[in-house]
């Protein structure tokens, strides 16, 4: 583990919704109203995956595509996630995939919706929803994939750029390794650079590989 000393965001150290089942908590989540981002979104997008999986990956909110569907990474970052998983031998269906901002928080461009940056505040609020997830799924390892996400979890101590591969243990039992968002990747220019950082990606994803029991790799991949 990269440090012996806990740090704790509110996913892990706050307040976390009733219900014993990830489908109660969904079901009181659609209902929530713990910050003003619900006004304006379509629905709550809630985690979806194996509810016994070792492996939580948290991404930072929901996007356009998202919002609309109401599940969690279908839209182009989903689809780069899928490439990367596949090339690190993991097998998605394995996996929880929740966001740590449950609602699409946005500014409107003409006919376009482009991503905005959830607030402190909102993270968390928001923290609430995740704390329960963790704790019905009971994983092995949390992926936090992005700034949000990472807040989240550890806290403002804990940076992206300066800890992206290490691990992290938590007072909860799990580690939490700290990787970029597959959106980043989306957002590079250099087909050169953007080719550099996947491969940096599926490294940081291979780390989640001996969290997995036997059997949840994809043949003829990983490392």
């Amino acid at each position: 583990m990269s440090s012996s000393i806990f740090h704790r965001g509110p996913a892990l150290a706050g307040p976390q919704a009733d219900g014993e089942t990830l489908e109660s908590v969904h079901q009181l989540a659609t209902a929530c109203e713990r910050c003003d981002l619900y006004r304006n979104a379509t629905q709550v997008v809630f985690g979806e995956g194996s509810p016994n999986a070792s492996v939580i990956l948290v991404g930072e909110q929901p996007g356009d595509k998202e919002d609309l569907a109401g599940r969690p990474f279908v839209g182009p970052a989903g689809h780069k996630l899928d490439i990367c998983l596949a090339e690190a031998g993991i097998d998605r269906s394995q996996c929880y995939l929740t966001n740590a901002v449950k609602h699409f928080k946005f500014e409107e461009r003409g006919k376009r919706r482009l991503h905005a940056k959830p607030n402190s505040g909102e993270i968390q609020r928001c923290a609430y929803w995740l704390a329960a997830e963790i704790r019905i799924v009971k994983p092995r390892l949390v992926v936090a994939m992005g700034a949000t996400a990472l807040a989240s979890l550890l806290g403002r101590n804990v940076r992206v750029t300066r800890d992206r591969g290490k691990l992290f243990a938590t007072p909860l039992g799990f580690p939490v390794l700290v990787t970029v968002h597959p959106s980043f990747l989306l957002r590079l220019p250099d087909p050169e650079e953007a080719a550099r950082e996947q491969a940096r990606f599926v490294d940081d994803l291979r780390k989640a590989l001996p969290f997995f029991p036997a059997g949840p790799v994809l043949e003829g991949t990983g490392s």
